[in-house]
């Protein structure tokens, strides 16, 4: 049986599901993309082959398993981009939680069967249809829960707006023992310049007390200004929007001390490593292309 158990974005990984790229299909068209950043590597001819992205995930496991995380799949459904496992379902404290999400990925979270049967249905969390949320924009942290989202004028224009207003409200009841946090997100369907897919793709929290952050993913900087307030300016890790585009807040914690990153985000990582962090570098920049990377492709299912 596993024990749900995660109560912030970095403490000490024991169990991950990680993203599958097998039979992943291939390039789409761009009325089948969803996200600008895929669009705009399907109009250059730049999208990742199959071959490029199962190299990526091999790299990236063989990384967590040599620290000895333990990690699961999804099962794999063919024809289904399966590579981005934290938006279908995430832990809160002991809760699995079971998003609604887009139509588009529903298949994805029936793929995660072999494993919510390992869990104690106790411990299994389902939203109702109206509720609205991806794992990318949930970040527990402790005695707080911070929340990406979209007001309805947001949600029901833009397809990047993926959590609601109702999905807030749903984590507030749930979880009322934590202070929820609620950030709207800068959206746009057609610049990935301007688009905050998820929470975690302008801002994570690392360490104990430090976050990395790209003031302007946010539709408001009194948004940004609860971060801020939060971890204290000085301990903030600034981005430039080039850095967002290219993912820089998308790294993975595996404990306080650990961080992977991509090993093309020269001046982050060496930030890091100034600041006594081990990084672990790993070549993920064709993953990237679909706007989604480290954090993007592992749902946590354990942390100490």
């Amino acid at each position: 049986m596993i024990k749900p158990n995660v109560k912030n974005e970095t403490g000490k990984l024991r169990t991950v599901v990680l993203g599958i790229g097998e039979e992943f299909g291939g390039v789409p068209t761009l009325d089948e993309a969803y996200d600008p950043k895929s669009k705009e590597h399907i109009k250059n001819g730049s999208f990742p082959t199959q071959e490029a992205v199962l190299e990526q995930l091999e790299g990236l496991k063989k990384v967590l398993l040599a620290h000895h995380i333990e990690v699961l799949h999804p099962q794999n459904i063919p024809e289904v981009n399966q590579v981005f496992a934290r938006d279908i379902g995430f832990v809160v404290g002991n809760s699995f939680v079971v998003p609604n999400i887009i139509a588009e990925r529903k298949k994805e979270v029936e793929a995660l069967a072999p494993i919510l049967e390992q869990i104690d249905p106790k411990c299994i969390l389902r939203a109702p249809e109206h509720v609205r949320f991806e794992g990318g924009d949930i970040m527990p942290w402790n005695d707080t829960l911070f929340v990406g989202f979209s007001k309805d004028e947001d949600f029901n224009t833009y397809k990047v707006s993926r959590t609601n207003e109702a999905g807030v409200a749903f984590l507030q009841a749930q979880f009322p023992h934590l202070k929820v946090i609620a950030l709207e997100l800068a959206k746009s369907d057609d610049d990935p310049r301007y688009n905050a897919l998820h929470l975690d793709c302008t801002f994570q929290p690392i360490g104990n007390h430090q976050a990395i952050v790209f003031k302007e993913g946010f539709k408001y900087e009194t948004d940004y200004q609860k971060i801020e307030n939060f971890f204290g300016k000085d301990n903030l890790i600034q981005i430039s929007r080039d850095e967002m585009y290219h993912m820089n807040s998308n790294i993975f914690s595996i404990s306080p001390q650990v961080i992977i990153s991509e090993k093309s985000f020269g001046r982050l990582n060496g930030i890091l490593r100034s600041l006594g962090y081990t990084v672990e570098e790993v070549a993920y920049n064709e993953i990237s292309k679909m706007e989604g990377l480290f954090r993007c492709s592992t749902l946590p299912l354990v942390r100490e």
